[in-house]
């Protein structure tokens, strides 16, 4: 078959031209029963073409509307369910935009509701918890945006500025080590960092060893 991007628009560019001609050719069968059992051939060819389809609710009524639409809804066969016509169907929701206020954006908008729950907290070591839990969120959030590391003392001013004041932590508390080397922002905590030392020193003796 020669394909020639000169010729017909292709109906449902995602099936490709091959496709669309053999829903052509189907206008082309004179015997109807002959016509039918090629169509149902047809849409098995559009469904073995894209697997995923058979995920979705109602496939095969869907892969038939399809059909109908190639044969630009000229197809006169036993279809075994009523075709919908794409003008037929109501236009798509438009999603609506995020419009929250977010105060620190390299921090997220999760990290804000999280300190806003954090503050209704009454029990003093489950608040205590939560507390430093957060600040570590937000080193890891903070890194991971500028790609660079920053200090902790910065993270828990930050932190009791996001509270307005309801929540803080020492100045000489330490959070987790945040490596901001590597493109991937991993948490890392010290004993994870030394056995990957560990792993990289055994790694180069082994081939010095080669080597000699």
């Amino acid at each position: 078959m020669q394909y020639n991007t000169t010729t017909k628009k292709l109906i449902l560019p995602e099936y490709g031209r091959n496709v669309q001609m053999m829903a052509e050719h189907l206008l082309a069968i004179e015997d109807r029963e002959k016509r039918t059992e090629a169509a149902y051939e047809l849409v098995s060819i559009l469904i073995n073409m894209n697997q995923t389809v058979r995920e979705t609710k109602d496939y095969k009524q869907k892969m038939w509307d399809f059909l109908a639409e190639l044969c630009e809804y000229k197809l006169d066969v036993d279809f075994p369910y009523p075709i919908t016509k794409t003008s037929e169907l109501p236009p798509p929701q438009k999603l609506a935009y995020n419009t929250n206020n977010i105060k620190c954006r390299h921090y997220g908008l999760l990290t804000e509701r999280m300190i806003e729950q954090a503050c209704t907290i009454e029990d003093e070591q489950e608040r205590a918890v939560l507390i430093k839990m957060i600040a570590n969120h937000m080193k890891k959030n903070y890194v991971a945006w500028n790609q660079k590391s920053i200090n902790d003392a910065i993270i828990i001013a930050d932190l009791q500025k996001l509270s307005h004041g309801k929540l803080s932590l020492a100045e000489d508390t330490k959070l987790v080590y945040v490596n901001a080397s590597t493109k991937n922002q991993v948490l890392q905590n010290p004993s994870l960092q030394k056995k990957n030392n560990n792993k990289n020193r055994n790694r180069n003796r082994n081939k010095n060893k080669q080597r000699k």
